[in-house]
C-alpha cells in the first residue's frame, strides 16, 4: 500500500513516517508547509500526483494539540482532501482529539456519543469530522487522547521548555483524559493500515487513548522527575493551583473498545513512554 502522509512534519507524522518506513512501506510525504493548498483544484492535482491508496492526514490534530489556531481556511482544506480522495477513490485516515467532547460526562467517551464541545475550537473540530463522514465513503476518523512527543510544539516540550527557562508551572487537576505518546499512536495508525491493506473493509470512526487517565498536574509531575535526570529544577517547578471557586470536573478520556474489538489493537500506558520520550528531548537538545 502507498501512503500519502499530510502534515509529514508533525509529531504524529514523523513517527508514523518512521513507523511505517522500517515496516516497508511505500510513503509519500507532504509537510505542513506544502499543504497549505488555496483551491480544491491545488489540492486535488498534489493528492493525484502522489498516486497513493491511502491518505493520512495530521494536520488538523497537531495543531489542536499544539495551541496553535485553527482558521476557516484549514477546515476548507480538509474538505478539499475528503471531496479529492472520493473522487479518485483513495481511502482517507483523518486524524482527530478529544476535544470534539466537552468533557462533562462521567462515562468514558464512546464513538456512539455525540460531539458536543461548543467552544470555538470544539465546534471547528466537530464541522471538520462531519464533513469527512458524509464526503468520503472510505474514511476512518481516529480520535486521539492528547498527543505528547519530544519534537515540535506539545503538552511534554511546553512544560520541559518552561522547566529549563526557570519557569514556574501552576496547573490545575479538574481536567483529566489519557495522553498518546505520538510513537505509540504512529503503532495504532500504521496497524489500521496494515488491516485495510489486506482487504478490512470497517471505515468509520474509532477511539485511541493510553489505558490511564491522569491530569495536567499529575502528568507534570511525572515528567519533572524524569526530566531532572538529566537537568536540574528547583522541586516546585510545579504547583497544583486551588481555583477560588471549585470548578466542575471534565473527563476526555475514550472507550477504545470498538478498536480494540475490530482490529486488535489494544491501549498501551502512557507513564511507560514518558521516561524515553524525554531522553530523546534532551538528545535532540545537544
Amino acid at each position: 500500500m502507498r501512503v500519502l502522509l499530510l502534515g509529514s512534519d508533525t509529531p504524529v507524522g514523523r513517527a508514523l513516517q518512521e513507523f511505517l518506513l522500517r515496516r516497508g512501506r511505500h510513503v509519500e510525504t507532504l509537510p505542513l508547509a506544502d499543504c497549505r493548498w488555496k483551491s480544491e483544484r491545488r489540492t486535488k492535482k498534489a493528492l493525484v500526483r502522489a498516486s497513493c491508496e491511502f491518505v493520512v492526514d495530521t494536520r488538523i490534530q497537531a495543531a489542536a494539540d499544539s495551541g496553535d489556531r485553527i482558521f476557516d481556511q484549514d477546515l476548507n482544506r480538509t474538505q478539499w482532501v475528503a471531496k479529492s480522495c472520493q473522487k479518485s477513490k483513495m481511502a482517507y485516515l483523518y486524524l482527530s482529539t478529544a476535544r470534539v467532547f466537552s468533557g462533562a460526562q462521567e462515562h468514558l467517551y464512546s464513538e456512539d456519543d455525540a460531539p458536543d464541545n461548543e467552544e470555538g475550537l470544539g465546534k471547528l473540530l466537530r464541522g471538520a469530522e462531519a464533513f469527512v463522514a458524509e464526503h468520503c465513503d472510505q474514511h476512518l476518523i481516529l480520535r486521539l487522547g492528547p498527543v505528547f512527543s519530544h519534537r515540535g510544539l506539545n503538552v511534554l516540550t511546553h512544560m520541559i521548555n518552561t522547566f529549563r527557562e526557570g519557569g514556574h508551572l501552576m496547573l490545575e487537576d479538574h481536567l483529566s483524559g489519557c495522553p498518546v505518546a505520538a510513537d505509540d499512536a504512529a503503532r495504532v495508525a500504521s496497524g489500521l493500515l496494515d488491516q485495510f491493506s489486506t482487504g478490512a473493509e470497517s471505515w468509520g470512526t474509532y477511539h485511541y487513548c493510553s489505558s490511564d487517565t491522569t491530569d495536567c498536574y499529575q502528568f507534570s509531575e511525572v515528567l519533572l522527575a524524569c526530566a531532572s535526570q538529566f537537568s536540574e529544577f528547583p522541586s516546585d517547578a510545579v504547583e497544583l493551583l486551588r481555583p477560588e471557586q471549585e470548578k466542575q470536573k471534565l473527563n476526555r478520556s475514550l472507550d477504545c473498545s470498538r478498536l480494540r474489538n475490530t482490529f486488535a489493537i489494544k491501549q498501551n500506558p502512557w507513564r511507560g513512554f514518558v521516561s524515553e520520550t524525554v531522553k530523546l528531548y534532551f538528545k535532540s537538545q545537544k
